[in-house]
């Protein structure tokens, strides 16, 4: 195995005990932590105990007829989540997601988020899959962030620039990560993870007020403010 890009920081590097330091001591981050968050032109997800709390409802409706059944899944995303990926987007990262489950719910959600890369394996060989999408931007590992919580992220988080943890993730990851977040999957993780990242590459106040002013202006032909939130 080759050895890691983020082999010079040690897990938890963002702040004592594992613990994400509040935004206000952003300015004590180490310098291997800073180099790692400016460095990051990539930032990839895991969806279920990522962008959702892991529950998964399923069930099934029958047809008139009674002879056939029609399966279907639905998960819950986080409004704020989606905010931040924007935010992410809009300051000129790419995002992927990257998931073992194959999930129509996640298409939609990549597509209502314009997420240019979603990536479902069944058989969730996460690594290859970076690999692969790495090698097609012209990317290293290096230059990876990636967010995960359970055992089939820890391939990826292995190798990345910077592997973060969700509040819920297992052990094993925490172990791993260079940044443990405080929020848990589908409750916020991922726009406390991107607070923290635009704020580390100091982009943060600039996304908001880009973000501000692309929702406050006046649509000529209807003549009245668009306040639409990219979530």
């Amino acid at each position: 195995m080759t050895s890691s890009p983020s082999a010079d920081l040690a897990p938890g590097d963002a702040g004592s005990g594992g613990v994400l330091p509040p935004l206000s001591r952003i300015a004590q981050l180490s310098d291997a932590m800073r180099r790692a968050a400016e460095r990051v032109r990539l930032v990839c997800f895991d969806v279920d105990g990522v962008l959702t709390d892991g529950g998964v409802y399923l069930g099934a409706t029958r047809s008139p007829d009674g002879e056939t059944t029609r399966p279907f899944e639905f998960k819950r995303y986080d409004i704020q989540d989606g905010l931040g990926m924007a935010m992410l987007r809009e300051s000129g990262l790419t995002l992927a997601i990257i998931t073992g489950r194959v999930s129509e719910s996640v298409a939609m959600r990549a597509r209502e988020l314009r997420i240019p890369h979603c990536i479902q394996d069944p058989e969730a060989r996460k690594l290859p899959a970076l690999q692969r999408l790495c090698a097609e931007l012209g990317l290293t590992l290096a230059d990876v962030a990636f967010v995960g919580d359970d055992l089939p992220d820890l391939g990826v988080m292995r190798e990345v620039g910077l592997p973060v943890a969700v509040g819920n993730a297992v052990p094993e990851i925490r172990r791993v990560a260079a940044l443990h977040l405080n929020a848990r999957g589908g409750h916020g993780a991922v726009r406390e993870f991107a607070e923290w990242l635009l704020t580390a590459r100091g982009t943060w106040d600039d996304a908001v007020e880009r973000y501000v002013q692309s929702r406050s202006v006046v649509n000529e032909r209807q003549g009245q403010t668009q306040m639409e939130h990219a979530q």
